[in-house]
């Protein structure tokens, strides 16, 4: 892996400077943006090597190194929710990485999604080596932001258990989780486990309507015995309030705690920006920027 990771970022590092060298041709106070791939283990078929894809994008504006978050997408896949973020994080300096979890896999719909998302955990492993081999980025100020599935990868991520077994050495220096279903942690289903943190700064994001948890309750709680993990319920609020596209409604066995049954997953465009400048405020006080 590390030899392609090696290969990637020189052929990236040629591109941004052929590309920065073209004057008037990009908008030099918008992110330089480019799709990159890395190699994953497939944890459902040791005999396969997933190539995972992702969108890069580098702030015009920032010294480096640059610090980066990876970014994880829900149960469908990726959509508005990445992009939302990846702009405010770019606007503070902060690079972004949001991976394609499913297009490696061939996964089309939410339905067939692997069967816990510790499955994916190699993914998200995966990107901070990525990122943290890259010049221009600095290796110990690497987050990680993920939505629902991917929110409950960003929640595993700050486990010493996962991160002995994938970091290679490395760890996240933030955790940002947007309903990352918190009823289900070490005794909610077996493997899913969050009580040994590796101390870095965790902030979880939750609506008071969330389908999965019957509200905040559970991730007030889960969160309740760490002075490291901070919980936001936002009010009036469902699954997926900062998804900005149609509301729908899903059926999933995981919600309503375990029991299954109907999710609805509305948007609520006013959350969407508080919710926004929070995690941009916790990333950038994780990484040391105010001030800078």
């Amino acid at each position: 892996m590390k030899s392609r990771v090696s290969y990637v970022a020189v052929v990236l590092i040629a591109a941004l400077a052929s590309w920065q060298c073209q004057a008037g041709k990009i908008d030099p106070d918008l992110p330089v943006i480019t799709y990159i791939q890395y190699e994953s283990p497939n944890l459902l078929n040791p005999a396969e090597t997933l190539n995972i894809g992702g969108q890069l994008r580098v702030p015009a504006s920032g010294s480096e190194p640059l610090p980066a978050v990876v970014i994880l997408h829900g149960s469908a896949g990726v959509d508005s929710r990445g992009a939302l973020y990846a702009r405010a994080l770019n606007d503070a300096g902060i690079a972004t990485l949001e991976i394609d979890m499913w297009g490696a896999r061939g996964i089309t719909s939410a339905a067939e999604r692997p069967p816990l998302p510790t499955v994916t955990l190699p993914d998200a492993f995966g990107a901070l080596q990525y990122l943290a081999a890259l010049p221009g980025i600095d290796a110990q100020k690497i987050g990680v932001l993920g939505f629902s599935w991917g929110g409950v990868m960003s929640l595993l991520s700050a486990d010493k258990n996962y991160t002995s077994a994938f970091g290679n050495g490395l760890q996240f220096a933030a955790h940002v989780a947007h309903y990352p279903v918190c009823w289900a942690y070490n005794l909610g289903i077996p493997g899913i486990v969050f009580n040994d943190l590796t101390g870095a700064p965790v902030l979880m994001q939750v609506g008071n309507l969330d389908d999965y948890d019957e509200g905040g309750a559970p991730c007030q709680n889960l969160a309740a015995p760490y002075t490291e993990v901070s919980v936001t319920v936002y009010p009036n609020a469902h699954h997926g309030w900062d998804r900005l596209q149609p509301a729908l409604t899903v059926q999933d066995p995981f919600s309503h705690l375990g029991q299954g049954g109907e999710v609805n997953i509305v948007p609520n465009p006013g959350k969407d920006n508080q919710s926004s400048k929070r995690l941009v405020r916790d990333f950038v006080d994780a990484f040391g920027l105010k001030g800078k």
